[in-house]
Protein backbone atom coordinates (compact mmCIF):
# COMPACT_ATOMS: atom_id res chain seq x y z
CA UNK A 1 0.00 0.00 0.00
CA UNK A 2 0.77 1.60 -0.41
CA UNK A 3 -0.69 -0.03 1.89
CA UNK A 4 -3.71 -1.39 3.70
CA UNK A 5 -3.40 1.02 6.50
CA UNK A 6 -0.21 2.26 8.05
CA UNK A 7 -1.96 5.28 9.37
CA UNK A 8 -3.39 4.70 12.83
CA UNK A 9 -2.10 2.31 15.47
CA UNK A 10 -4.86 1.79 17.98
CA UNK A 11 -7.89 3.22 19.70
CA UNK A 12 -7.14 6.42 21.58
CA UNK A 13 -8.87 6.60 24.92
CA UNK A 14 -8.97 10.36 25.54
CA UNK A 15 -11.38 13.29 25.23
CA UNK A 16 -10.88 13.58 21.48
CA UNK A 17 -12.69 10.84 19.61
CA UNK A 18 -13.41 10.04 15.99
CA UNK A 19 -17.21 10.28 15.60
CA UNK A 20 -17.17 7.97 12.56
CA UNK A 21 -15.44 5.10 14.38
CA UNK A 22 -17.28 3.88 17.46
CA UNK A 23 -16.60 0.57 19.19
CA UNK A 24 -20.17 0.33 20.54
CA UNK A 25 -21.90 1.04 17.22
CA UNK A 26 -19.69 0.05 14.28
CA UNK A 27 -21.01 1.05 10.87
CA UNK A 28 -21.26 -1.83 8.38
CA UNK A 29 -20.63 -0.89 4.78
CA UNK A 30 -23.42 -1.42 2.24
CA UNK A 31 -23.00 -2.44 -1.40
CA UNK A 32 -24.87 0.69 -2.48
CA UNK A 33 -22.14 2.77 -0.81
CA UNK A 34 -19.54 1.18 -3.09
CA UNK A 35 -21.55 1.65 -6.28
CA UNK A 36 -22.12 5.29 -5.33
CA UNK A 37 -18.40 5.73 -4.78
CA UNK A 38 -17.59 4.12 -8.13
CA UNK A 39 -19.82 6.63 -9.95
CA UNK A 40 -18.52 9.66 -8.09
CA UNK A 41 -14.77 9.00 -8.30
CA UNK A 42 -14.56 7.76 -11.89
CA UNK A 43 -13.48 11.14 -13.26
CA UNK A 44 -10.65 11.54 -10.76
CA UNK A 45 -9.27 8.04 -10.09
CA UNK A 46 -7.66 5.74 -12.64
CA UNK A 47 -9.19 2.40 -13.60
CA UNK A 48 -6.00 0.37 -13.26
CA UNK A 49 -5.29 -2.72 -15.37
CA UNK A 50 -5.80 -6.25 -14.06
CA UNK A 51 -3.64 -8.48 -16.24
CA UNK A 52 -2.65 -12.13 -16.40
CA UNK A 53 0.75 -12.54 -14.81
CA UNK A 54 3.97 -14.26 -15.88
CA UNK A 55 3.88 -15.66 -12.33
CA UNK A 56 1.14 -18.08 -13.37
CA UNK A 57 3.61 -20.74 -14.51
CA UNK A 58 5.77 -20.30 -11.42
CA UNK A 59 2.87 -20.59 -8.96
CA UNK A 60 0.76 -23.19 -10.74
CA UNK A 61 -2.21 -20.82 -10.61
CA UNK A 62 -3.80 -18.50 -13.14
CA UNK A 63 -2.66 -15.29 -11.50
CA UNK A 64 -4.00 -11.84 -12.37
CA UNK A 65 -2.40 -8.67 -10.99
CA UNK A 66 -4.54 -5.65 -10.16
CA UNK A 67 -1.97 -2.86 -10.60
CA UNK A 68 -3.27 -0.15 -8.29
CA UNK A 69 0.25 1.08 -7.60
CA UNK A 70 -0.22 2.89 -10.92
CA UNK A 71 -2.51 5.49 -9.30
CA UNK A 72 -1.04 8.99 -9.47
CA UNK A 73 0.16 9.01 -5.85
CA UNK A 74 1.20 5.35 -6.00
CA UNK A 75 -1.48 3.56 -4.00
CA UNK A 76 -5.12 2.49 -3.77
CA UNK A 77 -5.65 5.10 -1.04
CA UNK A 78 -6.76 7.60 -3.69
CA UNK A 79 -10.09 5.78 -4.11
CA UNK A 80 -11.26 6.31 -0.56
CA UNK A 81 -9.66 9.72 -0.18
CA UNK A 82 -11.45 11.19 -3.19
CA UNK A 83 -14.82 9.73 -2.24
CA UNK A 84 -14.55 10.94 1.36
CA UNK A 85 -13.75 14.45 0.12
CA UNK A 86 -16.57 14.43 -2.44
CA UNK A 87 -19.10 13.40 0.23
CA UNK A 88 -18.33 16.37 2.48
CA UNK A 89 -21.15 18.87 3.01
CA UNK A 90 -20.49 22.28 1.49
CA UNK A 91 -19.76 23.93 4.83
CA UNK A 92 -17.32 21.21 5.85
CA UNK A 93 -15.55 21.50 2.49
CA UNK A 94 -14.84 25.14 3.16
CA UNK A 95 -13.41 24.42 6.62
CA UNK A 96 -11.30 21.53 5.34
CA UNK A 97 -10.24 18.11 6.58
CA UNK A 98 -7.48 16.67 8.74
CA UNK A 99 -5.89 13.27 9.20
CA UNK A 100 -2.85 11.57 10.66
CA UNK A 101 -0.71 9.49 8.35
CA UNK A 102 2.80 8.23 7.69
CA UNK A 103 2.45 8.50 3.96
CA UNK A 104 0.03 6.94 1.47
CA UNK A 105 -3.24 8.19 2.97
CA UNK A 106 -1.70 11.64 3.46
CA UNK A 107 -0.49 11.75 -0.15
CA UNK A 108 -3.87 10.70 -1.52
CA UNK A 109 -5.79 13.16 0.67
CA UNK A 110 -3.48 16.08 -0.17
CA UNK A 111 -3.50 15.37 -3.90
CA UNK A 112 -7.27 15.07 -4.22
CA UNK A 113 -7.88 17.90 -1.77
CA UNK A 114 -5.79 20.14 -4.02
CA UNK A 115 -7.66 18.90 -7.10
CA UNK A 116 -11.07 19.55 -5.50
CA UNK A 117 -10.15 22.83 -3.81
CA UNK A 118 -10.60 21.46 -0.28
CA UNK A 119 -8.07 22.55 2.40
CA UNK A 120 -6.19 19.59 3.84
CA UNK A 121 -4.13 19.34 7.01
CA UNK A 122 -2.09 16.23 7.73
CA UNK A 123 -0.24 15.42 10.93
CA UNK A 124 2.81 13.28 10.24
CA UNK A 125 5.10 11.89 12.95
CA UNK A 126 8.77 12.76 12.87
CA UNK A 127 9.57 9.26 11.55
CA UNK A 128 7.60 9.90 8.34
CA UNK A 129 9.76 9.84 5.15
CA UNK A 130 10.99 13.30 4.20
CA UNK A 131 10.05 12.70 0.55
CA UNK A 132 6.41 12.13 1.48
CA UNK A 133 6.34 15.18 3.76
CA UNK A 134 7.63 17.34 0.92
CA UNK A 135 5.21 15.82 -1.58
CA UNK A 136 2.26 16.68 0.68
CA UNK A 137 3.46 20.27 0.95
CA UNK A 138 3.78 20.51 -2.82
CA UNK A 139 0.05 19.82 -3.06
CA UNK A 140 -0.57 22.91 -0.95
CA UNK A 141 -1.52 21.03 2.22
CA UNK A 142 -0.78 22.16 5.75
CA UNK A 143 1.68 19.59 7.05
CA UNK A 144 2.30 19.33 10.79
CA UNK A 145 5.33 17.17 11.57
CA UNK A 146 4.91 16.31 15.22
CA UNK A 147 4.76 13.23 17.42
CA UNK A 148 7.19 10.40 17.95
CA UNK A 149 4.80 7.82 16.50
CA UNK A 150 1.37 7.48 14.92
CA UNK A 151 -0.36 7.38 18.29
CA UNK A 152 0.85 10.86 19.17
CA UNK A 153 0.18 12.12 15.64
CA UNK A 154 -3.41 10.86 15.75
CA UNK A 155 -4.10 12.42 19.13
CA UNK A 156 -2.85 15.77 17.87
CA UNK A 157 -4.90 15.47 14.68
CA UNK A 158 -8.09 14.75 16.66
CA UNK A 159 -7.30 17.69 18.97
CA UNK A 160 -6.81 20.07 16.02
CA UNK A 161 -9.98 18.70 14.42
CA UNK A 162 -12.01 19.68 17.49
CA UNK A 163 -10.33 23.06 17.95
CA UNK A 164 -10.43 24.19 14.30
CA UNK A 165 -13.67 22.59 13.15
CA UNK A 166 -11.89 20.30 10.66
CA UNK A 167 -13.39 16.97 9.61
CA UNK A 168 -11.18 14.10 10.72
CA UNK A 169 -10.87 11.35 8.08
CA UNK A 170 -9.57 8.03 9.37
CA UNK A 171 -7.25 6.41 6.82
CA UNK A 172 -8.92 2.99 6.82
CA UNK A 173 -12.02 2.95 9.04
CA UNK A 174 -14.04 5.95 7.84
CA UNK A 175 -17.16 4.59 6.04
CA UNK A 176 -16.53 6.66 2.92
CA UNK A 177 -12.90 5.56 2.84
CA UNK A 178 -13.98 1.90 2.91
CA UNK A 179 -16.59 2.50 0.20
CA UNK A 180 -14.00 4.10 -2.03
CA UNK A 181 -11.58 1.21 -1.54
CA UNK A 182 -14.38 -1.18 -2.48
CA UNK A 183 -14.41 0.23 -6.01
CA UNK A 184 -11.30 -1.85 -6.64
CA UNK A 185 -13.43 -4.95 -6.12
CA UNK A 186 -15.97 -3.77 -8.70
CA UNK A 187 -13.19 -3.22 -11.24
CA UNK A 188 -11.66 -6.63 -10.55
CA UNK A 189 -14.86 -8.60 -11.22
CA UNK A 190 -15.47 -6.59 -14.38
CA UNK A 191 -11.94 -7.15 -15.68
CA UNK A 192 -11.50 -10.86 -14.85
CA UNK A 193 -14.08 -13.58 -15.43
CA UNK A 194 -14.69 -16.65 -13.26
CA UNK A 195 -12.52 -15.58 -10.35
CA UNK A 196 -11.91 -18.29 -7.76
CA UNK A 197 -10.19 -16.08 -5.16
CA UNK A 198 -9.02 -12.55 -4.42
CA UNK A 199 -6.02 -12.35 -2.09
CA UNK A 200 -6.05 -9.01 -0.26
CA UNK A 201 -3.29 -7.48 1.93
CA UNK A 202 -4.68 -6.53 5.36
CA UNK A 203 -3.55 -3.76 7.68
CA UNK A 204 -6.32 -1.65 9.22
CA UNK A 205 -8.94 -3.59 7.25
CA UNK A 206 -10.43 -0.88 5.05
CA UNK A 207 -9.33 -2.39 1.74
CA UNK A 208 -10.46 -5.94 2.45
CA UNK A 209 -13.77 -4.68 3.85
CA UNK A 210 -14.60 -2.81 0.64
CA UNK A 211 -13.25 -5.42 -1.77
CA UNK A 212 -14.86 -8.35 0.06
CA UNK A 213 -18.28 -6.70 0.09
CA UNK A 214 -18.10 -5.75 -3.59
CA UNK A 215 -16.92 -9.18 -4.75
CA UNK A 216 -19.09 -11.31 -2.47
CA UNK A 217 -22.25 -9.35 -3.30
CA UNK A 218 -21.82 -10.04 -7.01
CA UNK A 219 -20.10 -13.44 -6.83
CA UNK A 220 -20.75 -15.13 -3.46
CA UNK A 221 -18.68 -18.21 -4.32
CA UNK A 222 -15.47 -16.24 -4.90
CA UNK A 223 -13.15 -16.71 -1.93
CA UNK A 224 -11.74 -13.71 -0.10
CA UNK A 225 -8.35 -14.40 1.46
CA UNK A 226 -6.62 -11.88 3.72
CA UNK A 227 -2.84 -11.70 4.17
CA UNK A 228 -0.93 -10.14 7.06
CA UNK A 229 2.72 -9.88 8.04
CA UNK A 230 3.86 -12.04 10.95
CA UNK A 231 5.14 -8.83 12.54
CA UNK A 232 1.61 -7.47 13.07
CA UNK A 233 -1.23 -10.03 12.63
CA UNK A 234 -3.87 -7.69 14.05
CA UNK A 235 -6.84 -8.86 11.95
CA UNK A 236 -6.15 -12.51 12.73
CA UNK A 237 -6.03 -11.61 16.42
CA UNK A 238 -9.30 -9.68 16.07
CA UNK A 239 -11.04 -12.66 14.45
CA UNK A 240 -9.82 -14.93 17.24
CA UNK A 241 -11.03 -12.48 19.91
CA UNK A 242 -14.26 -11.62 18.10
CA UNK A 243 -13.40 -7.92 18.17
CA UNK A 244 -10.49 -5.57 17.41
CA UNK A 245 -7.71 -5.99 19.96
CA UNK A 246 -4.41 -4.22 20.45
CA UNK A 247 -1.63 -6.26 18.82
CA UNK A 248 2.08 -5.72 19.19
CA UNK A 249 4.04 -4.39 16.24
CA UNK A 250 7.60 -5.00 15.12
CA UNK A 251 9.72 -3.63 12.28
CA UNK A 252 8.47 -5.06 9.00
CA UNK A 253 9.17 -4.88 5.28
CA UNK A 254 5.41 -4.39 4.87
CA UNK A 255 5.11 -1.21 6.94
CA UNK A 256 1.79 -0.46 5.24
CA UNK A 257 0.29 -3.47 7.03
CA UNK A 258 1.67 -2.53 10.44
CA UNK A 259 -1.59 -1.49 12.09
CA UNK A 260 -1.85 -3.00 15.57
CA UNK A 261 -5.54 -2.08 16.05
CA UNK A 262 -7.89 -2.79 13.12
CA UNK A 263 -10.85 -0.52 12.45
CA UNK A 264 -14.19 -1.19 14.15
CA UNK A 265 -16.20 -0.51 11.00
CA UNK A 266 -13.77 -2.44 8.83
CA UNK A 267 -13.85 -5.46 11.13
CA UNK A 268 -17.65 -5.49 11.37
CA UNK A 269 -17.90 -5.37 7.57
CA UNK A 270 -15.08 -7.72 6.58
CA UNK A 271 -14.99 -10.43 9.24
CA UNK A 272 -18.16 -12.29 8.07
CA UNK A 273 -16.96 -12.19 4.44
CA UNK A 274 -13.39 -13.47 4.79
CA UNK A 275 -12.88 -17.14 3.95
CA UNK A 276 -9.28 -17.42 5.15
CA UNK A 277 -6.61 -15.36 6.89
CA UNK A 278 -2.93 -16.01 6.22
CA UNK A 279 0.12 -14.74 8.10
CA UNK A 280 3.36 -14.59 6.08
CA UNK A 281 6.98 -14.45 7.18
CA UNK A 282 9.17 -11.50 6.24
CA UNK A 283 11.50 -13.46 3.97
CA UNK A 284 8.60 -14.38 1.68
CA UNK A 285 7.62 -10.74 1.34
CA UNK A 286 11.18 -9.98 0.23
CA UNK A 287 11.09 -12.84 -2.29
CA UNK A 288 7.72 -11.61 -3.59
CA UNK A 289 9.11 -8.09 -4.16
CA UNK A 290 12.05 -9.64 -6.03
CA UNK A 291 9.78 -11.84 -8.18
CA UNK A 292 7.57 -8.90 -9.14
CA UNK A 293 10.57 -6.81 -10.14
CA UNK A 294 12.19 -9.60 -12.15
CA UNK A 295 9.18 -11.22 -13.80
CA UNK A 296 6.62 -8.41 -13.99
CA UNK A 297 8.81 -5.26 -13.95
CA UNK A 298 6.58 -4.02 -11.11
CA UNK A 299 8.12 -2.11 -8.22
CA UNK A 300 5.81 -2.48 -5.23
CA UNK A 301 6.10 -1.94 -1.50
CA UNK A 302 6.00 -4.78 1.00
CA UNK A 303 2.28 -4.47 1.61
CA UNK A 304 1.57 -4.69 -2.11
CA UNK A 305 3.61 -7.90 -2.41
CA UNK A 306 1.97 -9.67 0.54
CA UNK A 307 -0.56 -11.59 -1.57
CA UNK A 308 2.13 -13.11 -3.77
CA UNK A 309 4.21 -13.83 -0.65
CA UNK A 310 1.38 -16.00 0.70
CA UNK A 311 1.33 -18.02 -2.52
CA UNK A 312 5.11 -18.42 -2.71
CA UNK A 313 5.21 -19.53 0.93
CA UNK A 314 2.81 -22.37 0.15
CA UNK A 315 -0.09 -21.07 2.25
CA UNK A 316 -2.54 -21.20 -0.67
CA UNK A 317 -1.70 -24.49 -2.36
CA UNK A 318 -5.41 -25.35 -2.46
CA UNK A 319 -5.72 -22.70 -5.17
CA UNK A 320 -3.45 -24.55 -7.62
CA UNK A 321 -4.99 -24.46 -11.08
CA UNK A 322 -7.51 -21.79 -9.97
CA UNK A 323 -7.98 -18.19 -11.12
CA UNK A 324 -6.57 -15.87 -8.47
CA UNK A 325 -6.41 -12.06 -8.37
CA UNK A 326 -3.68 -10.28 -6.42
CA UNK A 327 -4.14 -6.54 -5.75
CA UNK A 328 -0.76 -4.80 -5.97
CA UNK A 329 -2.07 -2.03 -3.79
CA UNK A 330 0.96 0.23 -3.38
CA UNK A 331 4.31 1.11 -4.91
CA UNK A 332 5.67 3.79 -2.58
CA UNK A 333 8.78 1.98 -1.42
CA UNK A 334 11.87 3.92 -0.45
CA UNK A 335 14.76 3.21 -2.81
CA UNK A 336 17.10 2.23 0.03
CA UNK A 337 14.49 -0.16 1.42
CA UNK A 338 13.96 -1.58 -2.07
CA UNK A 339 17.65 -2.38 -2.30
CA UNK A 340 17.54 -4.19 1.02
CA UNK A 341 14.42 -6.10 0.03
CA UNK A 342 15.98 -7.25 -3.23
CA UNK A 343 19.13 -8.40 -1.43
CA UNK A 344 17.03 -10.15 1.21
CA UNK A 345 15.04 -11.86 -1.51
CA UNK A 346 18.21 -12.97 -3.29
CA UNK A 347 19.54 -14.37 -0.01
CA UNK A 348 16.34 -16.32 0.69
CA UNK A 349 16.44 -17.52 -2.92
CA UNK A 350 19.92 -18.93 -2.42
CA UNK A 351 21.26 -16.51 -5.03
CA UNK A 352 23.20 -14.32 -2.60
CA UNK A 353 25.44 -16.19 -0.18
CA UNK A 354 27.69 -14.99 2.62
CA UNK A 355 30.36 -17.16 4.15
CA UNK A 356 33.47 -16.89 6.32
CA UNK A 357 36.42 -19.21 5.79
CA UNK A 358 39.87 -19.49 7.33
CA UNK A 359 42.61 -19.84 4.70
CA UNK A 360 46.41 -19.83 4.65
CA UNK A 361 47.97 -16.38 4.90
CA UNK A 362 50.93 -17.50 2.85
CA UNK A 363 51.17 -16.32 -0.78
CA UNK A 364 48.41 -17.83 -2.88
CA UNK A 365 46.02 -18.62 -0.01
CA UNK A 366 43.28 -16.17 -1.01
CA UNK A 367 44.02 -16.77 -4.69
CA UNK A 368 43.30 -20.47 -4.19
CA UNK A 369 39.94 -19.63 -2.60
CA UNK A 370 39.00 -17.34 -5.48
CA UNK A 371 39.93 -20.03 -8.03
CA UNK A 372 37.80 -22.60 -6.19
CA UNK A 373 34.80 -20.26 -6.18
CA UNK A 374 35.32 -19.30 -9.84
CA UNK A 375 35.59 -22.95 -10.88
CA UNK A 376 31.93 -23.39 -9.99
CA UNK A 377 30.84 -20.30 -11.92
CA UNK A 378 30.13 -18.36 -8.73
CA UNK A 379 30.63 -14.58 -8.83
CA UNK A 380 32.30 -12.89 -5.85
CA UNK A 381 30.59 -9.60 -5.00
CA UNK A 382 32.64 -8.61 -1.95
CA UNK A 383 35.64 -10.00 -0.07
CA UNK A 384 37.27 -8.87 3.20
CA UNK A 385 40.09 -10.52 5.13
CA UNK A 386 40.94 -10.14 8.84
CA UNK A 387 44.12 -11.09 10.69
CA UNK A 388 43.93 -9.42 14.11
CA UNK A 389 40.86 -11.27 15.43
CA UNK A 390 41.62 -14.76 14.20
CA UNK A 391 41.84 -17.37 16.96
CA UNK A 392 44.01 -19.92 15.14
CA UNK A 393 47.68 -19.67 14.15
CA UNK A 394 49.28 -16.47 12.88
CA UNK A 395 49.80 -18.00 9.44
CA UNK A 396 46.06 -18.05 8.76
CA UNK A 397 43.61 -15.34 7.74
CA UNK A 398 39.84 -15.19 8.07
CA UNK A 399 38.13 -14.22 4.80
CA UNK A 400 34.54 -12.99 4.56
CA UNK A 401 32.97 -13.40 1.15
CA UNK A 402 29.63 -12.33 -0.35
CA UNK A 403 28.97 -14.09 -3.62
CA UNK A 404 26.22 -14.57 -6.19
CA UNK A 405 24.97 -18.00 -7.25
CA UNK A 406 22.35 -19.13 -9.77
CA UNK A 407 19.97 -20.79 -7.34
CA UNK A 408 19.71 -22.90 -4.17
CA UNK A 409 21.23 -25.96 -5.88
CA UNK A 410 24.21 -23.94 -7.07
CA UNK A 411 24.66 -22.53 -3.55
CA UNK A 412 24.60 -26.06 -2.10
CA UNK A 413 27.34 -27.12 -4.54
CA UNK A 414 29.51 -24.24 -3.35
CA UNK A 415 28.90 -25.09 0.31
CA UNK A 416 29.83 -28.74 -0.30
CA UNK A 417 33.07 -27.85 -2.06
CA UNK A 418 34.08 -25.29 0.58
CA UNK A 419 33.43 -27.74 3.42
CA UNK A 420 35.46 -30.41 1.62
CA UNK A 421 38.42 -28.08 1.04
CA UNK A 422 38.56 -26.04 4.27
CA UNK A 423 38.28 -27.08 7.91
CA UNK A 424 36.78 -23.80 9.14
CA UNK A 425 33.80 -22.52 7.13
CA UNK A 426 30.64 -20.80 8.37
CA UNK A 427 27.68 -19.47 6.42
CA UNK A 428 25.69 -16.31 7.11
CA UNK A 429 22.15 -16.43 8.42
CA UNK A 430 19.42 -14.35 6.79
CA UNK A 431 18.68 -11.50 9.23
CA UNK A 432 15.29 -10.21 10.27
CA UNK A 433 14.48 -6.63 9.12
CA UNK A 434 15.76 -5.03 12.33
CA UNK A 435 18.96 -7.12 12.57
CA UNK A 436 22.30 -7.23 10.82
CA UNK A 437 23.48 -10.45 9.20
CA UNK A 438 25.31 -12.79 11.57
CA UNK A 439 27.64 -15.68 10.96
CA UNK A 440 26.49 -19.19 11.80
CA UNK A 441 29.52 -20.28 13.80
Amino acid sequence: MASSGEDEPKEDRNEYVDPFCCSEKPQKLQFSDITSAAFKIKTGVMVTPCMKSHLSQLTGMKVFLKKDFMQYTGSFKERGARYALLMLAEGKRAHGVISASLGNHALALCYHGHDLGIPVTVVMPIVAPIMKIQACRQYGATVVVQGNDMGEAKRLALKLSAERGLTYINGYDHPHIMAGQGTMGLEIVEQVADIDAVVVPVGGGGLIAGVALAVKTLFPNTKIIGVESEKCPSFSAAIKAGMPVDTGIKSTLADGLAVPFVGYNAFATAAPLIDKMVVVKEEWIAVAILRLVELEKCVVEGAGAAGLAAILAGHLDEMKGKRVVLPLCGGNIDTTILGRCLERGLAVDGRLLKFTVTVSDRPGGISELCKLVASLGVSIKDIIHERAWIQSDIFSVKVKVVCETRDMIHAAELKQKLNAHYSSVSFGKIPSPDEEAVDDV
